[in-house]
């Protein structure tokens, strides 16, 4: 192939590596292997040096180099950034969500599974620095290696600055249209920094489930964050959390705390909150929305290995309760 066809190829690949949306996201070492066809080797594996006398090849070659350490970093950074930090689970355990019979069910199964990420923009994923990273990106390649063989499908309906009133009116066309096994819901945080009525949200969020409920989907409910921002906002946040808590137990669903999970980061394992929170005090970074995805990957993991050992009631969705 060209040098021409090679810087090509590298840059579909490179940018896709970096914009990608993908369920799953694509595997770093592919893309490093794809780009590095882009910087030919001897046989002894030692790189070439190459004349080059014409002052744009020159560039375009620089193009490349450039291209490929790019893909290089992303490799890296999507490898190593769980270990660096290590994401613990909560001092004095964490409260399993519950059953999830129906993705639990396919999946012991071997049949297809499609989970919806219903929120605002920290399930959009603003504060991450590639799509790769984003919490539902995260997820599915979680369930993607803890489950090779598995049809899991991810769909991010993620839409910033929304909450229970903008949700409502995509409800059914981006989520129960979608045929979800099922709906990680998060919300609750615009509400609390916009000042809704938090009574009047928990309704909604009611009315909400009930629908994907009757739709034949597992559901579980993520409260809002902990961090500086939202904590301005103590006595809202408080009744929000309260009662998003409520609906998952009048309901039987799941809820993820999250408030709690990054409160115990920021108290319990006196992480800083620039740790995992972004410079606009709201916003997790992808070490944030790594660990989330990784402890609600776990919980998702253990529902089907109970499912496996005939532990789990299929008809019945155990509330989880606050950490």
């Amino acid at each position: 192939m060209s040098f021409v066809g090679h810087l090509s190829r590298l840059a579909v690949v490179a940018a896709f590596a970096a914009s990608t949306t993908l369920a799953f996201p694509i595997s770093s070492s592919v893309a490093y292997a794809e780009a590095a066809q882009a910087a030919p080797a001897d046989s002894k594996g030692a790189d070439q040096s190459v004349a080059v006398n014409d002052p744009a090849d020159a560039a375009k070659r620089g193009v490349a180099a450039k291209a490929i350490d790019k893909v290089k970093e992303v490799a890296k950074t999507a490898t190593d950034i769980l270990s660096r930090v290590p994401c613990r689970t909560p001092k004095g355990g964490m409260k399993a969500m519950g059953a999830l019979p129906h993705v639990a069910s396919k999946l012991v199964a071997g049949k297809p599974v499609v989970i919806v990420a219903f929120g605002s923009s920290s399930t959009e994923g603003y504060g991450s620095t590639a799509p790769e990273f984003t919490y539902p990106n995260r997820l599915a390649a979680q369930l993607h290696r803890a489950y090779p063989s598995a049809n899991i499908t991810v769909l991010n309906r993620g839409k910033g600055g929304e909450d229970a009133p903008e949700m409502m009116a995509r409800l059914q066309s981006e989520v129960i249209n979608s045929k979800p096994d099922l709906v990680i819901w998060q919300v609750g945080t615009n509400a609390v920094l916009r000042n809704l009525d938090p009574g009047e949200t928990s309704k909604m969020v009611e009315d909400g489930v009930a629908r994907i409920q009757a739709a034949g989907a597992d559901l579980v409910l993520v409260d809002p964050q902990y961090s500086p921002l939202v904590n301005t906002r103590p006595e809202g946040t408080s009744k929000m959390v309260s009662l998003l808590h409520k609906v998952a137990e009048l309901r039987k669903v799941g809820i993820f705390p999250r408030f709690e999970v990054m409160k115990e980061w920021h108290e319990g394992q006196q992480m800083s909150f620039d740790s995992f929170v972004i410079a606009d005090g709201l916003h997790m970074n992808d070490w944030g929305y790594a660990c989330f995805a990784q402890l609600l990957g776990d919980n998702i993991i253990k529902s089907v290995g109970q499912v496996k050992l005939g532990i789990n009631e299929p008809q019945i969705q155990q509330a989880q309760k606050p950490l």
